[in-house]
């Protein structure tokens, strides 16, 4: 079952002299349960490719459907509530709050929708990620890999539609690295989550189902 289809997505910023092309005509689809890495080099466009699939940006031209969904059909309101319901998002650097505990941070987008706070199921979530001993803790008094855990159950927490991972592991050791990638290969296997990962580093991209290369804005080859 195909769960996303990017189309013809194509993002310009400036114009004339300026003019950068960051994606160009860029198309391809995951399916449902799929891992799909998105590898590249600096400023070869898969950030912006993500941001764009994510709606946290919108495109100069082309679509992009989630769920059969056209996301940029959606005003900002009605795209704003879309993205935090159907799409989670891991960050390179946690975007955890401050001031909100382990707990409070994972559980933060079903409060910000309202929505019943179910404490069997985020006691669950705390011992899958290993983190039920911290659950109290401040982000600042966790370990970069506790901190990326904490964002990755901020984003499974509404069992979302996909999972969009920007770079989840660089701006961690080796260790952590492998602790994050195995946390994500078990909520792709055991959860059936769709997740879609940025990644500069080959051997990481190997644990997905597909690798996806872009250059320059545009998709080189899949693999």
């Amino acid at each position: 079952m195909e769960i996303l289809k990017v189309e013809n997505l194509t993002k310009i910023y400036g114009k004339d002299s300026t003019k950068v092309v960051a994606l160009d005509h860029v198309s391809f689809t995951v399916q449902k349960g799929e891992f799909v890495a998105i590898v590249g080099a600096s400023g070869s466009g898969k950030s912006t490719l993500l941001h764009l699939i994510g709606g946290v940006d919108r495109p100069t031209s082309g679509k992009v459907f989630i769920d059969g969904k056209d996301i940029f059909a959606l005003d900002d309101d009605k795209l704003a509530i879309f993205r935090r319901r159907q799409v989670g998002l891991i960050y390179q650097f946690y975007n955890l709050i401050p001031i909100l505990n382990v707990e409070e941070n994972i559980t933060l987008p079903l409060a910000l929708d309202n929505r019943e706070i179910q404490p069997e199921v985020v006691e669950n979530m705390l011992k899958q990620l290993d983190l039920y001993k911290r659950k109290n803790h401040l982000p600042n008094e966790l370990s970069g890999g506790q901190q990326q855990k904490t964002s990755i159950g901020r984003a499974l927490i509404t069992r979302p539609t996909i999972v969009l991972a920007d770079e989840p592991t660089g701006n961690l050791d080796s260790k952590a690295s492998d602790e994050i990638v195995a946390l994500l290969k078990k909520s792709n296997k055991e959860l059936k989550q769709t997740i879609i990962m940025i990644t500069h580093n080959m051997e990481i991209a190997k644990c997905a189902d597909r690798i996806i290369q872009i250059e320059d804005g545009k998709i080189t080859s899949e693999v």
